[in-house]
């Protein structure tokens, strides 16, 4: 288990688990409904399913451009501490599991299933042919809130939209800054990036803008979701100050093109900004 968990980089699903958290417990407020354990479960599961589908199937495709890369020669396949065969299983199955839990929610989630799927797994063949991989990556996590919203509710609503927009813009924006990382590497693989295209201080220029649109919409949506919900107070605006400057500090530590500190603005950073983003959120609409 310890070796599929980090195959699939287990610990990285705190990225938009937050995000997806948030979209429920809109779909309960809007819906007027209580907390429904079950549901609760179902949600958590497909956000587990789905993303260890995506990651897996990617190190699958991946397995041979991760061999002549020096950065990433060390993961399970090319080390060979797990075969590409069991990882495309692997893939498959959880692949398997999200849609079979999707149908226990509700039938627009079980039908929109396969173009979640479509979306996560098929950005591992973006790189190949287009410069927007960054933002298919980006679009699979902004699936969570919205995603999540559609399980308790069953229809699409405009907050839960603009927090998928946040998630977009914000992933986007710090993935363009992870592939600085193989900015060479993908010249040379005739890989498709933005930092192989534009250059590194194009990148990080785009990757700025990006999060300042972030950083707007996140407010924005902080005061739709205001008047579309008295009980939140200031702790959704806390919520996006906090979350808007953990975007400015990722930026001051990769500022002159500096890559050495590039795990902290990527992992460190961003998991700590989710985590509290969504915390305060959630806490927003109980106290």
């Amino acid at each position: 288990m310890r070796k599929y968990f980090s195959l699939i980089k287990f610990s990285h699903t705190i990225f938009a688990l937050p995000f997806a958290l948030l979209g429920f417990f809109i779909g309960i407020h809007s819906e007027g409904g209580g907390f429904n354990p079950r549901l609760f479960v179902l949600v958590i599961l497909c956000m587990v399913f789905a993303r260890s589908a995506a990651m897996a199937f990617n190190r699958f495709l991946d397995r041979d451009i991760d061999q002549k890369n020096p950065r990433t020669a060390f993961r399970e396949i090319p080390a060979g501490i797990i075969k590409p065969r069991a990882a495309f299983f692997f893939a498959i199955g959880n692949s398997l599991l999200f849609v079979i839990t999707t149908w226990f929610i509700n039938p627009i989630c079980f039908y929109l299933s396969p173009v979640a799927l479509a979306i996560v797994l098929g950005y591992s063949f973006t790189k190949r042919f287009t410069v927007l991989c960054h933002f298919v990556l980006g679009l699979g996590l902004a699936l969570a809130p919205i995603c999540a919203y559609l399980a308790v509710t069953g229809h699409f609503a405009l907050t839960p939209l603009l927090y998928s927009g946040v998630v977009l813009l914000w992933v986007s924006g710090f993935d363009i800054i992870y592939a600085l990382q193989d900015e060479d590497f993908d010249k040379t693989m005739n890989l498709k990036s933005i930092p192989a295209t534009l250059g590194g201080r194009q990148a990080l220029r785009l990757s700025r803008g990006l999060h300042i649109l972030c950083a707007t919409t996140v407010f924005a949506t902080a005061a739709l979701a205001g008047k579309a919900f008295p009980e939140l107070g200031w702790l959704s605006w806390a919520a996006a100050g906090i979350f808007s400057a953990s975007l400015f500090y990722q930026h001051t530590l990769v500022w002159r093109y500096d890559l050495s500190k590039i795990n902290l603005a990527f992992f460190t950073t961003n998991g700590i900004a989710s985590l509290v983003f969504g915390s305060l959120m959630v806490l927003d609409f109980y106290l």
